[in-house]
């Protein structure tokens, strides 16, 4: 794992041999495997733009308001808990690793936004994991982790981010969008 000049030492990633492996091996895969083909690039760099300022988890928690009938208090709260989640994930967390983006030399087939902030964690990963946990719920909510399933795996595709970021984002999102939902839940239980 190479790190940006002037960072802080990399407090979670404990055997940077073995992260760099993990990641060149996912890379290879999908260079080999999945990279360059037409259609699933137009899917990936969508998915990747979709994630975007989190439009499409605002989206879906106003659908899910209109659906549940409590308005506009579910895009409120979402909206107020992504942009924490952000400023701490995209803030904090990313000031404490510093750690460059994929190298990537030949053209991308498509138009990408390309963030300046640290590779680690992958904030699309942890907004998305957030979010679809905060949306989730009954048998139809892992309709929500497939889609976050899709734009995570999307920063990798795209080569934006390493594999390990990827699945840090992933994690931390998730484990953020437990204790969110706890609190303030976006669609609040009816007695």
């Amino acid at each position: 794992m190479r790190l940006l000049p002037n960072s802080l030492p990399a407090l979670a990633v404990p055997n940077f041999e073995g992260v760099s492996r993990f990641d060149n091996a996912v890379d290879s895969y999908f260079e080999r495997h999945l990279r360059g083909r037409p259609g699933l690039d137009r899917l990936m760099y969508g998915a990747s733009a979709l994630g975007d300022h989190s439009a499409i988890w605002l989206a879906l928690s106003a659908w899910q308001g209109w659906r549940s009938g409590t308005g506009w208090r579910p895009v409120l709260r979402a909206g107020a808990l992504l942009g924490a989640e952000s400023a701490f994930v995209n803030g904090l967390v990313k000031l404490g690793f510093r750690r460059e983006r994929p190298e990537n030399t030949e053209s991308r087939p498509l138009p990408l936004r390309i963030p300046r902030t640290s590779s680690f964690p992958s904030g699309h990963s942890s907004a998305a994991f957030f979010a679809a946990t905060l949306l989730a719920n009954g048998p139809s909510g892992i309709i929500y982790y497939v889609l976050a399933t899709v734009i995570a795996s999307s920063r990798v595709y795209v080569k934006i981010h390493h594999a390990s970021d990827v699945i840090a984002g992933a994690a931390l999102g998730a484990a953020l969008g437990e204790v969110a939902k706890r609190m303030v839940p976006l669609v609040p239980p009816r007695h």
